[in-house]
C-alpha cells in the first residue's frame, strides 16, 4: 500500500499514541512541576511525529529516510530521558516499561521502513 499522506501512516501514528501518553504523564506529578524534565520529554515525544510527517512531505525518499532517521533518534532519546527520570524517582518503572516497550518496537518500524526505502528502486 502507497500512503497518500503521512496521517495514513501506522508509524506516525504510533508516535501520536506516544506523544499523548507523554503528555498524560507530564501532566501528573512528580513531572508536572518538574519543568525541565517535562520539557524535554515532550519536546523529544512530538519530534518523532514531526520528524516523521516533515520527511514524508518532501515528497523525496532520500529526504524522508534522512527524516526517518531522526524520527528514530529522538525515539531513542526519549527512551533515555525515561530510563534516568525512573532511577531519581520522577516517573514509575511500569509506566518506563511500557513507553520502553512501545518506543523500542517503534524504532524497529522506523528501522524496518528505512531499509525498505533504502532498497527500493525508483
Amino acid at each position: 500500500m502507497k500512503a497518500n499522506s503521512f496521517e495514513e501512516l501506522v508509524i506516525w501514528q504510533k508516535s501520536i499514541a506516544i506523544g499523548v501518553q507523554i503528555y498524560q504523564l507530564s501532566d501528573q506529578p512528580p513531572l508536572k512541576n518538574d519543568y525541565k524534565s517535562r520539557d524535554q520529554l515532550i519536546g523529544s515525544a512530538v519530534s518523532i511525529s514531526n520528524n516523521i510527517a516533515e520527511g514524508f512531505e518532501y515528497n523525496n525518499r532520500i529526504q524522508f529516510i534522512r527524516f526517518l532517521g531522526y524520527a528514530k533518534g529522538s525515539a531513542g532519546e526519549l527512551r533515555s530521558q525515561l530510563a534516568l527520570l525512573v532511577e531519581v524517582g520522577r516517573v514509575s518503572q511500569e509506566d518506563y516499561l511500557v513507553l520502553k516497550e512501545e518506543l523500542i518496537g517503534l524504532s524497529r518500524q522506523i528501522k524496518a521502513l528505512i531499509t525498505y526505502l533504502k532498497n527500493k528502486k525508483e
